[in-house]
């Protein structure tokens, strides 16, 4: 019986095209977190059920991909009335799938606390997976790639991070990089003076919105939770704020508001001090991603001229490890959006010329006596450094250098009958259609 050929829903392969782009953007990044001595680590697919679960809220709990335990694990299940899928889940699945990065690094670092030299600099580049239900831009396996300082709470962080965001996207010549910058302190303040700490919730959720409905829809809605008519009007007075000065007299009233302003001024005046290579800096109210988890600055990134919402995002933490028992060990933390990096920079012509190709020299094929001669002038070509290849039949010379135009080979070595007996080697330039007589030493000099 055949078996159809398909993916499962919400995965992906990735041709080469494809990988060769993706790999490249890899490659900045490492070299770039590198640079910034961040050091890599990598966790197993798999975690334990419980280490994952609670950590995400009820939606959450829901996407994490259970494994089913090895052998007849039916055999000691009683069923009863009172049997239901989430008791049945405990007995048939004790591990599941990797749901995020910043979970196993919390369990990471309290099991590794005695051999970890803090502040830890950390960065990770892996796939998680999500029982999500497929559409466009969302998949069931995708891949994130995280940069996290822990264990301090300096705000030289938040300054090393958002350099970092910059280095990594002029490396990659992304144009026109906004980096967003608020912070939870702020936010708090804001809804402090507005009177309505006990909905502080309600008000950054709908706040988040705005770009997207409008500000009237976003204060309909602020209305509806029961924020009054004068505190939207203390909201409007943070919505129209433009300068520093202006936001520190507005929560000049606050601590915990003046707090976070002391902290966004610390780092927003320091990076003014040592300039972006390409980004801009630049503060936003609105911004209220990850409030449930943030505590100090909050991080988006958006690139103005495709619109395809934020490419990385982050900020502060202060009690990462506190789930696994490991208290008052703060965090600052940054991701990439690996999959929106990638089509913006297709979009915009962003990759490198000649990225596909992987093969510089293709030695031609002109038979069983030659391709023996060959494979000792294949191996001069690797040792010097050279990606080469030799075509493995004797077809046809069009099939062969067809082969060659598509893998985009700069130059084709032909050794027929005349070549073995003079010692030399016939050598064509792809991209100009010049051919002409060499020696194999003469020849590896000329390209490397």
């Amino acid at each position: 019986m055949k078996t159809k050929a398909n993916t499962p829903k919400g995965m992906r392969d990735f041709s080469p095209f494809v990988m060769f782009r993706r790999n490249y953007i890899f490659s900045v990044l490492k070299a770039t977190f590198e640079k910034y001595s961040f050091s890599p680590i990598e966790t197993p697919a798999m975690e334990n059920l419980e280490t994952l679960t609670g950590k995400y809220g009820d939606e959450g709990d829901r996407l994490i991909f259970k494994v089913l335990n090895s052998g007849d694990y039916l055999s000691k299940i009683y069923y009863s009335e009172e049997t239901t899928s989430q008791s049945l889940t405990k007995k048939i699945s004790n591990k599941a799938l990797r749901y995020d990065l910043t979970v196993p690094l919390a369990r990471y670092i309290v099991e590794n606390r005695n051999d970890i030299t803090f502040p830890f600099k950390r960065y990770q580049m892996q796939n998680v997976w999500r029982a999500d239900r497929p559409q466009k831009g969302r998949y069931r396996e995708f891949f994130q790639c995280d940069a996290d300082v822990i264990g301090t709470d300096s705000l030289l962080s938040e300054i090393e991070l958002v350099q970092l965001y910059d280095e990594v996207f002029s490396d990659l010549q992304i144009p026109n990089i906004t980096i967003y910058i608020n912070n939870r302190k702020i936010l708090s303040g804001m809804v402090e003076l507005m009177n309505s700490t006990n909905l502080f919730g309600d008000i950054v959720i709908a706040l988040d919105k705005i770009d997207k409905i409008g500000i009237e829809k976003v204060k309909e809605e602020m209305f509806i939770k029961g924020v009054s008519k004068d505190s939207l009007l203390i909201l409007d007075k943070f919505l129209s704020v433009n300068n520093m000065s202006d936001l520190k007299e507005l929560l000049n009233n606050s601590e915990i508001g003046k707090k976070g302003v002391e902290e966004l001024d610390f780092v927003s005046s320091n990076i003014e001090k040592l300039g972006l290579k390409t980004s801009q800096l630049k503060f936003d109210i609105k911004l209220a991603r990850g409030i449930d988890y943030y505590t100090g600055c909050i991080l988006e990134v958006k690139q103005d001229d495709v619109k395809i919402g934020s490419i990385g995002g982050g900020g502060r933490y202060d009690d990462l490890t506190s789930m696994f028992g490991l208290k008052d060990v703060s965090g600052t933390g940054i991701s990439f959006g690996i999959d929106r990096i990638y089509i913006v920079m297709k979009e915009l012509g962003l990759f490198p010329k000649g990225i596909d190709t992987n093969t510089k020299v293709l030695i031609a094929n002109f038979g069983k006596e030659e391709e023996i001669y060959c494979l000792n002038i294949l191996k001069e070509l690797r040792d010097s450094g050279i990606s080469s290849e030799l075509y493995p039949d004797s077809s046809k010379m069009k099939k062969q250098m067809n082969y060659a135009d598509k893998k985009g080979v700069e130059f084709v070595i032909m050794i027929g009958e005349n070549e073995l007996k003079s010692g030399k080697i016939s050598v064509k330039q792809m991209s100009t259609g010049n051919q002409k007589e060499t020696t194999v030493s003469e020849f590896i000099r000329e390209i490397t």
